[in-house]
Order: C-alpha cells, then structure tokens, then sequence
C-alpha cells in the first residue's frame, strides 16, 4: 500500500471543506456534456470549482479506495492560482489545500 493513501485522503477533504468554506459547492451536477469534456479541467465546459467537485474529488476517491496507481504528476495549485487571481486572501486555504495535494502527489510512495 502506498504511505501518502491517508495523507492523501485528508487532503481532499480538506479541498472540499475549502470549496464549501468558500460557498464554491453546488448542490447539483452540471450537465452530462459539461462533464464529458475532454480538455484538461474541462476548460471548455466547467468552472475550476466545479471540476473539482464533479470530476477530480470523485475520481481521485475512487482511486484511492480502489487503491489503483496514483497520478504521477499534478499541477492543480497552479490552475487555481490562474483561475482564481483576482480574488486575494480569501482563496489561499483552498491553494495551499491543493498545493499541499500537489506535493504529496509528487512524493514517491
């Protein structure tokens, strides 16, 4: 078993505990071919907050429950910091929650 599996899973919780602390949670799904996208974050079709709702958290849950390979690589913090700029301080919990997922990503296992 991989060491970070644990670390890893506090660290999307503690994404999701930032998205909701930020009111970015929304209570329903956007559309079947929102989701379908297949450029990176679903640029083209989903807001950040709601990639990460819809698509990364599920599927990085289901990776770890399912204790399959993890990605070896992961730039998210940056994507957030692009995407959420303008918005100052309020935003940082939810940067470092996702840099903190990028570095434990980064580290061997």
């Amino acid at each position: 078993m991989d060491r970070r599996l644990p670390a890893l899973a506090d660290q999307l919780l503690l994404i999701e505990r930032e998205l909701r602390a930020l009111d970015l949670w929304a209570a329903q799904p956007p559309s079947v071919e929102a989701l379908a996208s297949v450029e990176p974050f679903c640029v083209d079709t989903l807001a950040l907050e709601e990639w990460l709702q819809w698509i990364f958290l599920p599927r990085m849950k289901q990776i770890i429950e399912a204790g399959a390979d993890l990605p070896h690589a992961s730039g998210i913090r940056e994507m957030a910091e692009v995407t959420y700029a303008g918005e100052g301080a309020r935003f940082l919990p939810l940067l470092l929650a996702l840099g903190e997922f990028d570095r434990l990503i980064a580290r061997e296992g």
